[in-house]
């Protein structure tokens, strides 16, 4: 007979409260929390990730960007997965835009088969946008594990504190300042846009319309090849942030940059701008990136450590969900 899923729940909550305790190390984040309570997450995870990316390669890109826009708001907790009219996930930010959940729910329900109630739906986003980057060409960094599931989502936060592309670059400085992220990590985690695509309703704003001009800072030819492909309207067409090497995560990113081909205002900000941000620290951060591609690669993983450490939940604070989608 089957249990009630009120019954699941509990048997769930249960075994969350007695496994998740055992070997605990306090509030810090660790790279080998789950080697002795739960030693084949890595497995279960890479495999996932895997096989979605060899459905569809741009996953990990997704991937990566769920970890970001869910570190952002209540920091990293897991609550973007949850469902819900007032859910993150349907915040304007991420309508359209965050994929990947199912990816994480399939992960979920094998972890829970395998060590019921002890692995957190927040890291298991982690560690996916982990391999993500690896499976794309990108660095291997430790992802440090720990965190547990808040308990609600926050709309409003995701609506107010993600950073937009349409945002001059000081106040993206500023929402990650917010975060306890620094100018460095702005121009280091941007390059996520590596990888991924962008929908026409994200730069469109800078294409020539019947009112305005083409945005100076973008490459003319690079200009009338979206407007062509952005023709009708809908602003659901989509195309590669990085036109030289969509899906290889790999420092070209940058050097785009320098020949005004950045596709979002916000990435091509980061050298062309004229605020005193980009004269100061991020134009010349550009310019090293672009040169050298270990360095990113190096300072990623650290950037991407740091972010995966915003706010995180530990010890007895909220919770281990059995079902990503909703608190127990």
């Amino acid at each position: 007979m089957e249990y009630s899923h009120c019954r699941l729940l509990l048997v769930c909550s249960v075994l969350a409260l007695c496994l998740c305790n055992q070997g605990a190390r306090g509030d810090e984040l660790t790279s080998d929390f789950y080697d002795y309570k739960c030693p084949g997450v890595y497995t279960v995870v890479q495999q996932h990730v895997f096989s979605a990316m060899r459905d569809e390669l741009r996953m990990g890109a997704s991937l990566l960007r769920l970890h970001f826009h869910d570190c952002f708001v209540n920091g990293c907790d897991g609550s973007i997965l949850l469902d819900g009219d007032e859910g993150e996930k349907f915040a304007r930010p991420n309508q359209n835009s965050v994929r990947g959940y199912e990816v994480i729910d399939a992960i979920k329900a094998d972890l829970e088969s395998m060590c019921p109630g002890v692995v957190s739906c927040a890291d298991v986003v982690a560690l996916a946008a982990g391999y993500g980057v690896l499976f794309s060409g990108g660095p291997y960094y430790d992802v440090l594990l720990g965190r547990r599931d808040g308990l609600v989502a926050n709309q409003s936060g995701a609506e107010k504190g993600l950073p937009s592309p349409f945002e001059p670059i000081s106040s993206i400085v500023q929402k990650f300042s917010d975060v306890g992220l620094d100018t460095t990590d702005v121009v280091v985690l941007s390059g996520a846009h590596t990888i991924g695509r962008a929908r026409c309703g994200l730069f469109s704003n800078r294409l020539t319309s019947t009112t305005s001009s083409a945005d100076p800072t973008l490459d003319s030819t690079m200009a009338a090849n979206l407007q062509s492909l952005c023709a009708g309207g809908d602003g659901n067409q989509t195309t590669a942030l990085d036109i030289s090497s969509a899906d290889a995560f790999d420092k070209h990113y940058y050097q785009n940059l320098l020949t005004k081909k950045g596709l979002l205002s916000s990435d091509q900000g980061l050298f062309s701008g004229d605020e005193d941000v980009v004269a100061s620290t991020t134009k010349a951060l550009v310019q090293k990136y672009s040169d050298d591609g270990e360095q990113f690669f190096s300072d990623f993983g650290a950037s991407m450590v740091k972010m995966g450490s915003i706010r995180p939940l530990t010890g007895s604070e909220g919770e281990i969900r059995c079902n990503c989608r909703v608190a127990n």
